[in-house]
């Protein structure tokens, strides 16, 4: 495999688990009933993934996207940080398993892709290409700050 479909498939991980992880953190799990003495009607509590599960899976996002934009050393840091957080999101949807079975392994299922995005750019992510040099910061001589304190437009030579 080439390493732009590398680069590619370890995006698609990334972005995929996190956003299963994202919308089943945020679906109802469970419902409690609580029974209440007459008149009063049953109460129902509806339970979700908490408000960690949702925020990993944010930051797992986030990272999908830092992917593209990093290179080199940074790339594979970042993919240290994917790994984790995708085992958080797995750990989080697997103590939800206890309680009710669909969206928490929808969770864990969401945090394992995590984990194997950021294993694929921890592994292979130096090699990858970077964005093109047109991204980068490019120097500015200072005569070019000199023309522009004259009033000269210096785009124009």
């Amino acid at each position: 495999m080439n390493t732009r479909r590398e680069l590619s498939l370890a995006v698609l991980l990334c972005a995929a688990g996190a956003g299963l992880a994202l919308f089943a953190a945020t679906r109802t799990w469970w419902v409690e009933v609580v029974p209440r003495p007459a008149p009063l009607p049953a109460t129902r509590t509806a339970h979700d993934g908490g408000g960690l599960l949702p925020a990993l899976a944010l930051v797992g996002l986030a990272g999908a996207g830092a992917m593209v934009a990093t290179k080199g050393r940074a790339r594979r840091w970042l993919g240290v940080l994917l790994l984790l957080n995708g085992a958080g999101v797995a750990t989080g949807g697997a103590l939800g398993l206890s309680d009710a079975i669909g969206w928490p392994l929808a969770c864990v299922a969401g945090g394992v892709a995590l984990v194997a995005g950021g294993a694929l750019a921890v592994v292979r992510g130096g090699r990858w290409p970077s964005l093109g040099t047109r991204y980068e910061r490019a120097p500015v001589a200072t005569s070019d700050w000199d023309a522009l304190d004259r009033g000269e437009d210096p785009t124009l030579r």
